[in-house]
Formats: structure tokens, C-alpha cells, sequence
């Protein structure tokens, strides 16, 4: 199967701009098959749901297709897809219903590589519900999260472990199936923030034994739109708060509001258009099309990031952080006597994308010892970059170091 990243380049019109966006992990570009289906849904008339109208039914049909696509693109059940505005707001929305069942005694586990949005949420209901927090720790050195030391920090009163599918700024792939099977053999939940997985190769909720599972439609080039996937029978048994007259069936229950219709059409155009990307056989389904295309994806990074990383590995004024055995097409560094921002401010300079800073990595630069001295320099690989993106950030990195020369 082919993977031809100018032809998936040219479906992208910001990247016409001639910017090098190595700036995908905080958010991708999207492609023109996405804005048309915004677009278009916005054309044809949208009403609410539940209305005897064809424009009602309209918007029943974009909900519907939206749960199909996420299900699809992660190996859940359409029926227990939750949509909502971001991955942020859904944890909140989740944590404090979990939070309910937690009595004083009980105890959560969560992980230091993990973004905030998955540390914070459950950190705050803990506090509210007199639960202890246990940490696992990520090495420094290498950016892993050693499964093992769960043994330690899980009992019969553990009742969640969260943690992430890759790390967001080391890009660190941890053994997620492992540490959830310890999980629940000691009877807890787990959640697994998948955000920044998701965009890079292939998903299946079963496999990584998450009883929860989140993703965000603008880190895999959708609208902003994120989505929350649990069995329904588990959605089934949790109630949140909610409106007396909103919907009380699963998953509607934990959707607040009236949704963004148009936006959810466009994160189904974005599934598809990420079933597409490495040609596969339109006869096929779209989950084993997705399958097929993600690991394309996920061989094609790997390549591509391996030359970033030599060139990055090269300069002798560059320190990389975490060197893990699995990740993701992320790196995360420093260039000698330059703050990050300078860093970030001369790659701008350049036409460069990249961020700097925390990156939301709250706990883990903390642990690296980064977080009070601006962090460090964030470039991330998504399947629309290529290597003049990969040329153009080491020209520019190395013109730092000549700088001082």
C-alpha cells in the first residue's frame, strides 16, 4: 500500500502558506475533505435533534455518522461514544461521577508523564472526596513509565488508574495493556488518554484495556471536537448531573448543551479522510481501512522522525529529552544558551512551527526539572510533514549554534 505525502500534502491548503508546521501536536491542519463537510453541513440546514423537520433529522444523521467514525477510527461501539467540545471538558465531566463512588480510604493512581488534562481532573475530585493520590513516577533519564512499579502502588482499595497513551512532549509509548490488566486485577477502573496516540497509528481501545478511552478530532487533522469511548453498559451504570428534560439515555446523558453539528460532520469527513491516506481497498470497512492506513502512518513517522532525531542528535548544543523504546514522532529539547522561547521566536522566524514551553506536561517537566526555566522546545511529525519540513527545522536550529561560533 502506497503512502504518497505530497499528493496528502496537497489536500491541506495551510500548508500552502509556506510554513514548515511541525506544530502538530498541539493541534493539526485540516484537510480540504473536512472543511467541505463543515461547510456543507452548515449549507444544507441544521435544526436540533428531535424535531419532526428534515433539517432535524439532518442533525440526527451527523450525531449518528460522528459516533460511527470515532468507533470506527479506536475499535469502540458507537453507542458509547461521548461527543463534547474538547478532551479537557470530558474528564472533567467524567471525574466527578466516578468521584462519587469514591469513599475516605480509597485511592487513585495516576501518572507523572501524563498531560494535565489527565492528572488534574481526578487530582481535584480526590481532594473533594478525601482519596488518596499514589504517583507513578516516569524515569528522567529515559522518559519511561516502568510498569512494575504499579505492583507497589495498586491494592483492593484502588479505584481508578489513569494514564496516558504517549507522552505529549517525549512522545514515550508505556506499556498501557500491562498496566491496565494490573489495574484490573486489583478491581479499579482505568483511563486512558489516548490524544496524543491517536493521531499516530493504530487504535484499539480493547487491546490497550481501557474502561475509558479519550481522543481529540483536532490532534488527527478534525474540527475541535473530542470524544469520550467506554463500553455503553458502563456508560449505563454512571449518572451525571444533567437537565431533567436532556436526554437520559447512553451516551447522550453526558452531553451538556446543544451540540456543534456542523463540526461533528467534519470529524466524520476527518475519519475518513485518515482511512484514505494510504490507499487501502475502497472495498474494505472503514475500521480495516483505518487500520491499515494508521500503521502506514506509523511506519512512515518512524522514518521520517529518525532523521530528525540524527540531526537533532548531531548538534553538539542540543540536549533531547527522553530517549524511550516505543514513541511517537515527538521531540522535545533545549539549545544551549537559549531560552526555549528564543528557540521557538527564531524557528518562527524561519517559517518554522514549533511550540515551547510546559505544553501542559505539568508533572513531567517538573520531574525533569524544566518547568520553572521555561520548559523546552516541542517539534512534532504528523503524516502531512515531510523532509523539507524535517531540513528547514534543523537549518534552523543549527543556525543557533553558528551563532555562537
Amino acid at each position: 500500500m502506497g503512502f504518497d505525502v505530497a499528493a496528502i500534502r496537497a489536500m491541506y491548503p495551510a500548508l500552502r502558506d509556506g510554513y514548515a508546521y511541525l506544530d502538530g501536536a498541539a493541534g493539526t491542519q485540516v484537510p480540504t475533505a473536512v472543511i467541505d463537510a463543515v461547510a456543507a453541513a452548515c449549507r444544507a440546514g441544521i435544526g436540533n435533534a428531535g424535531g419532526p423537520f428534515p433539517a432535524s433529522r439532518r442533525a440526527e444523521a451527523v450525531v449518528a455518522e460522528a459516533r460511527s467514525a470515532v468507533a470506527d477510527l479506536v475499535g469502540g461501539e458507537p453507542g458509547g461514544v461521548v461527543l463534547g467540545p474538547n478532551a479537557t471538558t470530558l474528564v472533567y465531566r467524567l471525574a466527578p461521577v466516578l468521584a462519587d463512588t469514591w469513599r475516605p480510604g480509597d485511592r487513585i493512581v495516576l501518572s507523572r508523564l501524563d498531560h494535565d488534562a489527565n492528572v488534574r481532573p481526578w487530582a481535584q475530585a480526590a481532594a473533594r472526596a478525601g482519596v488518596e493520590v499514589r504517583w507513578a513516577e516516569a524515569d528522567p533519564s529515559t522518559g519511561e513509565l516502568p510498569a512494575e512499579q504499579y505492583d507497589a502502588l495498586l491494592d483492593e482499595r484502588t479505584r481508578l488508574v489513569a494514564v496516558t497513551a504517549a507522552s505529549n512532549i517525549l512522545g514515550t509509548r508505556p506499556d498501557v495493556a500491562a498496566i491496565t490488566a494490573k489495574a484490573h486485577a486489583a478491581g479499579a477502573l482505568t483511563f486512558v488518554d489516548g490524544v496524543h496516540a491517536t493521531p499516530h497509528g493504530p487504535v484499539d481501545v480493547r487491546e490497550t484495556g481501557a474502561d475509558f478511552f479519550i481522543t481529540s478530532a483536532y490532534k488527527w487533522s478534525g474540527p475541535h471536537v473530542g470524544a469520550l469511548i467506554a463500553a455503553p453498559e458502563l456508560l449505563d451504570t454512571l449518572r451525571p448531573d444533567k437537565l431533567l428534560p436532556a436526554p437520559d439515555g447512553v451516551p447522550e446523558r453526558f452531553e451538556t448543551g446543544t451540540p456543534p453539528y456542523a463540526d461533528f460532520a467534519g470529524l466524520a469527513a476527518a475519519v475518513d479522510h485518515l482511512a484514505s491516506l494510504a490507499a487501502p481497498d475502497p472495498s474494505l470497512s472503514r475500521r480495516r481501512r483505518l487500520l491499515a492506513s494508521m500503521a502506514a502512518v506509523e511506519r512512515y513517522e518512524h522514518e521520517l522522525f529518525g532523521t530528525l532525531l540524527h540531526g537533532l542528535e548531531e548538534l553538539p548544543y542540543v540536549t533531547l529529552y527522553g530517549k524511550p523504546a516505543r514513541r511517537t514522532a515527538t521531540a522535545f529539547f533545549r539549545v544551549a544558551g537559549r531560552t526555549p522561547r528564543e528557540v521557538a521566536e527564531h524557528l518562527a522566524d524561519q517559517r518554522v512551527n514549533v511550540w515551547h514551553g510546559h505544553n501542559y506536561a505539568w508533572e513531567l517537566t517538573g520531574a525533569l526539572g524544566l518547568r520553572e526555566s521555561g520548559g523546552a522546545v516541542r517539534a512534532g511529525l504528523v503524516h502531512y510533514n515531510d523532509r523539507s519540513d524535517v531540513d528547514r527545522l534543523l537549518s534552523a536550529v543549527a543556525e543557533l549554534g553558528a551563532g555562537d561560533g
